[in-house]
């Protein structure tokens, strides 16, 4: 089983596999959303980390075919740095207009302003 599933049933995994990558493809561009919103949202409020994982574990067709950059920590601050991503992943949401309040891996950006809401007005702030 996928690693980044542990803890669920195979078809539970399954389902919330599916329902991550169906709501990270909703973001639209210019907006973040968090690694809790997205579980909040593929109803599993608690799976904030298996999201990320989901997201590292993504194939690179996959990647190239989903806004995997639109997703951040809760305080606003890209996580990927430690993966060799943060500089890229900084500079596809720049490339969309969101800024950071500071350079480099300290940098977050304001989340009541980029945050991205659903069609519900649902958003997490973990």
């Amino acid at each position: 089983m996928d690693k980044a599933l542990e803890g669920f049933e195979a078809q539970e995994a399954l389902v919330f596999r599916e329902a991550v990558l169906k709501e990270i493809a909703k973001i639209p561009r210019g907006k973040v959303a968090t690694y809790g919103q997205i579980a909040q949202l593929a109803e599993q409020p608690r799976a904030a980390r298996q999201v990320g994982m989901i997201l590292h574990g993504l194939s690179q067709g996959q990647a190239d075919d989903l806004p995997w950059h639109r997703v951040i920590n809760a305080k606003g601050m890209i996580s990927t740095y430690r993966l060799g991503l943060g500089e890229l992943q900084r500079a596809l949401l720049e490339a969309e207009g969101i800024s950071f309040d500071q350079t480099g891996e300290a940098g977050a950006c304001d989340l009541s302003r980029y945050q991205y809401l659903n069609q519900e007005g649902l958003f997490a702030d973990g």
